[in-house]
């Protein structure tokens, strides 16, 4: 069951990989965990270069051979050079102090064959996780103007639904200019490039998307009830020069505000087809032992199920830290990878809520894109829940979080009306292109995904050769249309 628990949602579920899979995942599997890094390529090498495999097979393998390459460009750092990025950072850092705080483990690291390497977001993830160091840092943030920016978004969107009497308000119409570039020489020259960008789907939120203009043909555009959408071009490689992918489209997001009554609210309907897929385990959203305990701890007694959410939702926002992510694809179980370390990205904050909430018979699915607030542009990703009578509302267990723990310059009473406007409240600085995750691209890539996860940066190409995150670039350019 260990590997099963591992490494089971995916392909191997769906019955692509013989017997032998198993167990050859498996040892490599050990090896990588024990920082023989070497020894586990070597193990998926000679299983790729023996018998004969079925696709399915070669597939996982290779996935397995490829993901420890992509372990070793999380963890760039040497000791040395992170001590040096510290001391760039933070005032008045010793080398006792530096030594002290790998003792207790503040910075995320791991051994590859007898060497000791640090994640590459370990410098800002240390003020993540210690905020209190942030008096220390050499440049300061100032975060007065996104905090209130912020607010006065919940505030304005919570007013207008409430005298509106309607859950969705206050569109806002967006241009976006996408560029996605493939370094020179990232396929061989006259190889056709193909390249996924995501684009809004449609919700009750979100409508009136308008492709206007891109950098080729588009050979492919999914229906906007896509659950993970995107438009395919594809290019010819040329030597020496980067290739550049770009989109413009226009489309049009409400703010959110569900004015939600708990004595309102009851349990939904467990036998509908619609919502079973959203009550179950899945790809990354595992019920282990460790999470139901943790369910029990939070929910406790509770059987409403708003107020059930509202406990998950607050329990998060008090109790686990923001820190930027490595890479999905190569974390086995993200729930469970967030709820032990107390910490994770947007994402994998979203997807411990949602494991929660299934494990109590709250329909729970993904949701992400970008977050184009005009002062915090970035990739993101949050979710949805369903509540029988009110329907599918969206929740964001990252805006909890930074409400409580790092909108410093907030008043207390300002950040519980942030954290719970989230709760069944969006602003309209979302693009969403995915209602899912773990979903498969159409048509789909014939190499390897570089996020098997998520769908955000763009998936990009040649032949059936995967080019990853560290060979191309990409921008998101949003404008407001007054």
């Amino acid at each position: 069951m260990k590997w099963i628990h591992a490494v089971a949602w995916g392909t191997v579920l769906a019955g692509q990989i013989g017997s032998a899979g198993p167990a050859v995942i498996d040892e490599a599997s050990q090896l990588e965990v024990q920082g023989r890094f070497k020894e586990a390529a070597a193990v998926l090498d000679h299983a790729l270069a023996g018998s004969p495999l079925s696709p399915g097979e070669r597939r996982q393998l290779a996935f397995e051979r490829d993901r420890l390459d992509r372990i070793r460009k999380d963890f760039p750092l040497t000791q040395e050079a992170l001590f040096d990025a510290l001391r760039n950072s933070l005032g008045e850092l010793t080398a006792a102090e530096f030594e002290r705080w790998i003792g207790e483990g503040r910075f995320d690291s791991r051994e590859f064959d007898g060497e000791r390497r640090f994640m590459v977001s370990s410098v800002s993830n240390l003020y993540w996780r210690h905020p209190e160091l942030n008096a220390r840092r050499l440049k300061p943030q100032d975060t007065a103007k996104h905090d209130r920016a912020v607010l006065d978004s919940c505030l304005a969107i919570q007013r207008a639904a409430r005298t509106e009497n309607k859950p969705y308000v206050l569109p806002k119409r967006f241009h976006v200019t996408m560029t996605v570039t493939a370094e020179a020489d990232a396929a061989p020259a006259g190889e056709p490039v193909r390249c996924w960008l995501p684009v809004p789907r449609g919700y009750p939120f979100q409508s009136g998307f308008q492709l206007l203009a891109t950098s080729s043909p588009a050979r492919h555009l999914d229906a906007e009830t896509s659950p993970i959408r995107s438009v395919l071009l594809e290019q010819l490689a040329q030597s020496g020069k980067p290739t550049e992918f770009r989109i413009e489209y226009e489309y049009t997001a409400h703010g959110v505000c569900f004015d939600v009554k708990p004595d309102q609210v009851r349990a939904c309907d467990l036998g509908d087809p619609a919502l079973a897929p959203f009550l179950r385990e899945g790809p990354h959203i595992v019920f282990t032992p460790e999470m139901r305990a943790l369910s029990q701890q939070i929910v406790g007694g509770e059987t409403n199920p708003c107020l059930k959410a509202k406990r998950i939702y607050d329990w998060i926002a008090e109790h686990i830290r923001y820190s930027y992510a490595i890479e999905y694809c190569t974390i086995r179980n993200i729930s469970d990878y967030c709820r032990s370390r107390g910490y994770g990205d947007c994402g994998q904050e979203a997807l411990l809520f949602m494991t929660l909430c299934r494990m109590n018979g709250i329909p729970a699915r993904w949701q992400s894109g970008w977050n184009t607030f005009p002062t915090g542009k970035s990739i993101h990703d949050w979710c949805e829940i369903y509540l029988a009578p009110y329907g599918w509302m969206p929740v964001d267990p990252y805006k909890g979080i930074w409400a409580m723990r790092y909108a410093f310059t907030l008043t207390p009473e300002q950040k519980r009306i942030v954290r719970d406007f989230y709760f069944g409240g969006l602003d309209q600085f979302r693009m969403a292109a995915n209602s899912d995750h773990c979903q498969e691209l159409t048509p789909p890539k014939r190499a390897l995904r570089s996020d098997t996860v998520d769908f955000q940066r763009g998936e990009l190409e040649w032949g059936d050769h995967n080019l990853y995150f560290d060979k191309f670039t990409y921008e998101l350019n949003v404008r407001e249309l007054k």
